[in-house]
């Protein structure tokens, strides 16, 4: 095998010129997709749609070129430095996987998404699913397709989950899931038996959304937000687009709800701060680059709720919110934390739920998603399926699509085998934070304090600055000393909410009911590959 030293740089500088073109018809793509969701005048639609269509042909032209080919046969046979070797690593994931799927099908995935971006939200306004259902039939039988170009032979969810987590095989996400649920399902049960009362109704009453917006603003600065290279809009459903240099979070305001605007503020920021903490200098290769949305997760969900939703931050936080809203002011810490961390009975809105139930919510999409693309499942029926899923998991039925199946963006952009990462990210998230909570002194009063540059300092050291350079679990490994696993995620969750309802000594944990058993049985298994979506939503 050749050294790189003797056949110089020159493949390997060739490859990084092409792939940086690549990486740039993607942002740009990324760029007008953002401005489709915030800023676009309704009639823009059909010419956006092409735009999109023609960037996305460009990308897929760019990165499934020939030369690509030859210039990674050609340094596979060198031995590569560890950054060089996962480069190429990185971008040949990329190369082969667009290499397997025809052009006009990805012009065709575009064009769909584009207009049923569009549908989906009209339809969500007209509380009305059989407007969004035509697009998502179409949308379905284009990842078939898509996922059998890559592999006829292997299930077509397996296929397309695969795009969202490239790195874990699919049989060790299914064994983290399984072990949340089975924790999950009896603690929350527990958690409803329980006779204690929290502080719930403690931020009733009408909040004005120009007044929501200036805390959110100023929640941004205390948490060091760079606004020299971020912004903040408001969208149907909060995302965030854009990368080292440049990156846009939305959120979105209910009068009656100050907190959730608060939650989805910062979980964005958590986004933010990873696509901003990349390296510059590594801009256009895999080393600037985000691994992937299990990890992009756990950023985001670590500053929701293990910041946001801290005892800590609150201590700090509440006299500010007291300052924009006078009509709180005989709200306590202990009751603010507590209207923070409250387990909901009756909530519809995965965006809105809380720390626990949310996964009940995920499960919800996960298992109709996987029936729509394994064809168990026809788009018309979603609604009715999805109000008996949410009954038999959440214990309440939607009385409406806008509150039901139209919640989620997801399914309008095709985005099938998404949902799983938003439990990965948060297990992840518990990981990282117990190992930045062992490694930085007094952690908890710096919060207090505001101080949350060693947090950020420890996030940018142990995940950020790594880009794509490790595989999940080797990353994971690399910031916490410990192979990705459920068992802080769940320690963190036993342990908090224990205390927040007087949880018994020697409850009965892990038997999950037979119904939630069986539903989870029959996962799809196998495969690795990958895509980097340009957003990442709440």
């Amino acid at each position: 095998m050749e050294t790189e030293t003797a056949v110089g740089p020159d493949a390997y500088d060739e490859l990084l010129d092409r792939y940086e073109r690549y990486t740039s018809v993607q942002s740009a793509g990324g760029v007008l997709s953002w401005d489709q969701q915030v800023t676009m005048p309704e009639g823009g639609t059909p010419a956006r749609t092409k735009q999109q269509s023609v960037l996305s042909s460009m990308g897929h032209e760019l990165i499934t070129d020939d030369r690509i080919g030859e210039l990674l046969t050609e340094l596979t046979e060198r031995e590569l430095a560890d950054e060089r070797a996962a480069v190429v690593r990185e971008i040949r994931r990329t190369h082969e996987r667009a290499a397997s799927v025809p052009q006009d099908l990805v012009e065709d995935i575009s064009e769909t998404a584009s207009e049923a971006l569009t549908a989906w939200e009209e339809a969500k306004r007209a509380d009305d699913f059989d407007q969004f259902a035509p697009y998502l039939e179409t949308h379905v039988e284009l990842k078939r397709e898509y996922a059998a170009e890559i592999d006829p032979d292997r299930d077509p969810y397996a296929v397309l989950m695969e795009e969202y987590e490239p790195c874990l095989s699919l049989h060790r996400v299914e064994s983290i899931l399984e072990s949340v649920r089975e924790r999950l399902v009896p603690l929350i049960e527990e958690i409803r038996q329980s006779d204690t009362t929290l502080a719930v109704d403690s931020f009733d009453g009408e909040f004005p959304v120009d007044d929501q917006e200036q805390l959110a603003r100023e929640t941004l600065d205390i948490l060091g937000f760079d606004w020299d290279r971020g912004r903040l809009d408001t969208s149907t459903h909060p995302f965030t687009s854009g990368n080292q240099f440049d990156t846009r979070i939305t959120t979105r305001f209910d009068e009656t709800d100050p907190l959730g605007a608060l939650g989805s503020t910062i979980h964005e920021f958590g986004h933010a701060q990873y696509c901003l903490g990349l390296p510059q200098a590594e801009w256009g290769t895999p080393l600037g680059e985000s691994r992937d949305l299990s990890v992009h997760e756990s950023q985001s969900r670590l500053w929701e709720n293990h910041v946001g939703r801290s005892r800590s931050f609150w201590e700090m936080f509440l006299p500010k919110m007291k300052e924009q809203f006078p009509g709180v002011e005989d709200v306590s810490v202990t009751d603010a934390y507590q209207a923070a961390n409250q387990v909901y009975e009756d909530n519809l809105i995965r965006v809105e739920a809380d720390e626990l139930t949310y996964h009940l919510h995920v499960l919800v999409r996960f298992e109709i998603e996987r029936d729509l693309v394994n064809g168990k499942l026809e788009a018309e029926n979603v609604p009715k399926v999805w109000n008996d899923k949410c009954e038999q998991y959440l214990g309440i039925r939607p009385e409406t699509d806008a509150k039901g199946c139209l919640q989620d963006i997801h399914w309008s952009h095709g985005n099938f085998g998404y949902f799983p990462t938003y439990t990965l990210g948060s297990v992840m998230a518990a990981q990282l934070y117990a190992a930045a909570d062992r490694d930085i002194e007094n952690l908890s009063s710096r919060l207090t304090d505001g101080d949350f540059n060693p947090l950020h300092e420890w996030l940018s050291t142990n995940v950020h600055q790594y880009g794509a350079r490790f595989e999940t679990n080797d990353l994971v490994k690399e910031a916490t000393g410990e192979e990705f696993t459920a068992d802080r995620f769940l320690e963190y969750v036993e342990n908090k909410y224990s205390k927040l309802y007087d949880l018994w000594e020697g409850s009965s944990r892990g038997s999950p009911s037979v119904s939630i058993t069986r539903q989870w049985g029959d996962f799809a298994t196998q495969g690795e590959t990958e895509i980097r979506p340009r957003c990442r939503w709440l």
